[in-house]
């Protein structure tokens, strides 16, 4: 027990901070995930338990958006149908190739994304998506399913924060819509991975769902603050993920 209290000391205010970002831009996996490893946690059980606090958290801000109408969902089931099979080829192709290459593309595009959006003040403001045809738009989101799945499978981080960017920039939804189709995605992986886990016993529920509270707390304030003040307080969070998310791969390269 006191083992516990003092991982959950560490762990539930990081759970919360992960929440909050995660439900505003994505990328709330680069923080609670290197916590649990920060305490001691084998990467199996880590991993497996991470996937249980963020299933919650991110069930919470998928509501809410759901329940604000914040979903555009021939999109998203499309993106869906996309995901899962390109989730299946990544995982293939991280157990074929050397994942530097990986890395070493992400170095080189992830400054190209944070200046390209730099040079666009004003995106994810407005919408452009009904002007394509509801075909077109289901097409274009299965595509960004399947891409961003092939990525998922085979690197991973920052998954979220490249389906909203996708979202918005090519799909043409506003930053507030473009999270809501994400947050959707976000849940069912997370279900997915976290049934796997758990099926192995490779959670640990004393901490997991403690810290599943906080980060469903910091997905409830988070997501309450997209909603309301939407690319105001998205943009600059996104920033901030795509720095932490380069950061991180960096350190792993060179490490």
């Amino acid at each position: 027990m006191q083992q516990i209290i003092h991982t959950l000391m560490f762990v539930a205010p990081m759970s919360f901070l992960a929440g909050l970002i995660d439900s505003i831009a994505g990328g709330g996996g680069l923080i609670s995930l290197p916590t649990y490893l920060a305490v001691g946690l084998p990467a199996h059980l880590a991993a497996g338990t991470n996937k249980c606090t963020a299933m919650f958290g991110t069930a919470v801000a998928a509501g809410r958006y759901i329940r604000k109408k914040k979903i555009h969902w021939p999109s998203t089931l499309a993106a869906m149908l996309g995901a899962f099979p390109g989730a299946a080829i990544g995982t293939k192709l991280n157990l074929l190739l050397d994942d530097h290459i990986m890395h070493i593309v992400m170095m080189v595009l992830l400054p190209v994304v944070g200046i390209a959006l730099a040079l666009r003040p004003n995106f994810g403001e407005n919408e452009t998506w009904q002007t394509k045809t509801l075909a077109r738009l289901a097409l274009l989101s299965l595509v960004i399913g399947f891409a961003i799945g092939v990525y998922d499978g085979f690197f991973g981080p920052g998954t979220g924060t490249f389906l909203l960017l996708a979202f918005s920039a090519i799909c043409g939804f506003d930053l507030i819509t473009a999270n809501g189709n994400t947050k959707v995605i976000n849940l069912t992986t997370n279900v997915s991975s976290f049934l796997t886990f758990a099926l192995s016993g490779s959670v640990w529920y004393a901490v997991a769902l403690p810290a599943a509270l906080c980060n469903m707390a910091g997905g409830w304030v988070g997501s309450g603050l997209a909603l309301t003040k939407g690319a105001k307080v998205i943009r600059p969070v996104y920033y901030i993920v795509l720095t932490l998310l380069l950061c991180k791969i960096v350190f792993d390269f060179v490490a």
